[in-house]
């Protein structure tokens, strides 16, 4: 098993001990990106909408350091602070795919990272 690291400088350098993403036999795991600014390392979140684009931004910069696109992605999961969130990150985040969307489930949590209220992971097979 040929496991490779993917970090780009275009998303938020990881806050903990783990990477942005691992590929792995052309698989490529990336984990959950929140709302931070990768040139600041700030939150972006004066809405809910902004929190989304932000956070899908990053996985973007994250599949392009991969040479990957949306087109790739085989599953996501997203983590909600409050399921109220649900319609407007289904609505941003739908944008993001032209076709074939990949398998997913959201879940309502009881905290996240920073206190911010979206988080999406997401699996790509290249």
């Amino acid at each position: 098993m040929e496991k490779k690291i993917i970090n780009s400088p275009l998303a938020p350098a990881p806050i903990g001990p783990y990477n942005q993403a691992v590929m792995v036999n052309g698989m490529l795991f990336i984990s959950g990106q929140i709302a931070l600014v990768p040139s600041t390392g700030e939150l972006n979140m004066p809405d809910i909408e902004t929190e989304t684009k932000q956070v899908m931004e990053n996985l973007k910069a994250i599949l392009n350091e991969a040479g990957l696109s949306f087109n790739h992605i085989i599953k996501t999961t997203i983590f909600l602070s409050d399921m109220a969130h649900f319609a407007t990150v289904n609505g941003i985040y739908a944008t993001y795919f032209s076709a074939d969307f990949p398998a997913r489930e959201t879940i309502a949590v009881a905290g996240l990272p920073k206190g911010v209220n979206v988080e999406i992971s997401m699996i790509a097979a290249g």
